[in-house]
């Protein structure tokens, strides 16, 4: 393969991979939302059964108070029902007493039936502990993760930009100009593409016999005629030719 292919399959290397890293780089912000969001909606779960219990636990205390509070005035129903000195009193307070005790009554059972909600809750949360306990540490360790590979990301960036000044300045002056206007053309930024199964990878388009035969020698800087962008066979496969 002559030097000057070589070259430019090297920098097509590069760019491609320069592309994929900047992809990288440029949508941190929105895969780092995306990964909080997964963390967030996670603990939005554990929040709403500790909410419910929070909940279950104010409404129990509330109807306890109740209970206390209608026991008092059940009390003093009750006393003045004893101390009744006619009629009328005496069925006033009688009807007060029934209302009490009707009332007492739908509050314990309200109560009860928030002490199963709370025991029910109260499992669930329990069986959920190693979760409860372990999320911040997941999101932390999530988070350390993608900044040590987004660093790593920029790192390998810098590296390969400086890497790819070299190579492309090594290029004859009509090669590099050649190589940028296919890059400029192209939405994919491939300005050499492999030959796979005799067609070039970027169009498709099946090569004519020859010029697959010149692209295999690999002796000269061949271009597909249909997208006229430079070709290469792996080095394996153009020797085996």
């Amino acid at each position: 393969m002559i030097h000057e292919l070589d070259k430019l399959i090297e920098l097509q290397r590069a760019d491609s991979n320069l592309r994929r890293l900047k992809d990288l780089i440029d949508t941190a912000d929105e895969r780092r939302a995306a990964i909080e969001q997964k963390f967030e909606e996670h603990a939005f779960s554990i929040r709403e059964v500790q909410n419910r219990h929070s909940d279950l636990k104010a409404t129990r205390a509330t109807l306890e108070k109740d209970i206390a509070q209608h026991k008092t005035m059940l009390e003093r129903a009750e006393r003045n029902l004893k101390h009744a000195q006619n009629q009328r009193e005496y069925e006033s307070a009688m009807r007060e007493t029934e209302i009490l005790q009707k009332q007492i009554g739908t509050y314990e059972t309200e109560t009860v039936e928030a002490m199963d909600a709370i025991e029910t809750v109260e499992k669930e949360l329990e069986e959920r502990a190693d979760e409860i306990n372990s999320l911040d540490g997941e999101r932390a360790a999530a988070m350390a993760e993608f900044d040590k590979e987004l660093a790593e990301a920029k790192a390998e960036f810098a590296a390969q930009t400086a890497a790819r000044k070299t190579t492309f300045d090594l290029l004859p002056a009509n090669l590099a100009a050649v190589y940028d206007r296919l890059v400029q053309r192209s939405r994919d930024g491939v300005a050499v593409a492999e030959v796979v199964n005799e067609s070039c990878s970027a169009c498709y388009m099946r090569l004519r016999p020859q010029v697959f035969m010149n692209v295999r020698k690999g002796a000269e800087i061949v271009t597909c005629e249909s997208c006229s962008r430079i070709l290469f066979v792996p080095v394996g496969e153009s020797q085996a030719a």
